[in-house]
């Protein structure tokens, strides 16, 4: 997705729920600790520069893809959630310098994961959370936020911002679940192939292994080349109802364990809910 901080509203969804989804919300304080006010004049006129990488996130540019008026939620972006209940979503930088892509989506491995963005505005230093839904590749693009993330920040005076972002878990964040966690299994899926995703995750997924629950059989899934935030699962995984266990790890917090049959990974838009499959 191309970033602009005039582009036209990007989705449309309903409700949002997690159990995860009842703590921190959005605020718009100055930062604990900082000695920068953050007060600016022209702050949606930010000139457009390339984004800098610091320890754990970055800084430049802050604009927005969505509408601050409707606040509609994510359609999924390049994150290929399709339509989701997300109500606090963003895109982030693919590149550093423009084509480098050294920037932290990386084909798609930012997906699922939280930032934590504040930008200069004529009131100070504004933050939101949002969850990553998108890819931002263009020139100078950093963090692009949906709707209501924008409106958190810019309210009605769109365009592009100076800005700050970390990486944070998704837990207890108000606004970015949009159902619980599950596995989700592409359309197309046979017993001859499947690609997986984790939808809801509570942070960027960093490693997903399959293994029998007698201890055997063990897979380190790949990601898949080409189409974006989705994992290939071995063929012989697919035609048993042998018990496998599916251990999610994450950047940060601890893993998420599944139990299921090998042959639930091959039915085609399966949405496999942790609440439903935990040991």
């Amino acid at each position: 997705m191309i970033s602009s901080s005039s582009k036209a509203p990007a989705s449309s969804e309903t409700k949002a729920a997690s159990s995860s989804a009842e703590a921190l919300s959005s605020s718009n304080e100055k930062p604990a600790g900082s000695s920068d006010s953050g007060v600016c004049t022209n702050c949606d006129s930010y000139t457009a520069a390339d984004p800098t990488l610091v320890e754990n996130g970055g800084k430049g540019s802050v604009t927005t893809y969505g509408s601050v008026t409707a606040k509609e939620t994510s359609l999924g972006g390049a994150c290929n959630y399709g339509q989701t209940n997300i109500q606090y979503y963003a895109a982030i930088h693919v590149n550093v310098s423009p084509g480098d892509d050294k920037g932290p989506w990386d084909g798609g491995a930012a997906c699922g994961g939280c930032v934590h963005v504040k930008a200069k505005t004529p009131d100070g230093w504004k933050e939101v959370t949002v969850r990553i839904t998108d890819r931002c590749p263009d020139a100078n693009c950093g963090v692009d936020l949906g709707g209501a993330p924008a409106s958190d920040i810019m309210g009605n005076l769109v365009g592009r911002y100076y800005g700050e972002w970390e990486f944070v878990s998704c837990e207890g964040v108000k606004g970015v679940w949009g159902d619980s966690t599950s596995i989700w299994v592409k359309e197309g899926a046979s017993t001859f192939w499947s690609i997986i995703q984790v939808r809801n995750p509570k942070d960027m997924v960093k490693k997903i292994e399959i293994r029998g629950v007698d201890g055997a059989d063990a897979h380190t899934l790949e990601m898949v080349v080409g189409t974006e935030n989705f994992w290939t699962v071995p063929q012989e995984i697919l035609q048993t109802d042998k018990q496998y266990s599916v251990v999610v790890s994450y950047r940060s917090g601890t893993d998420d364990e599944w139990i299921l049959k090998g042959s639930e990974l091959a039915v085609p838009e399966a949405n496999l809910y942790l609440y439903e499959h935990r040991k």
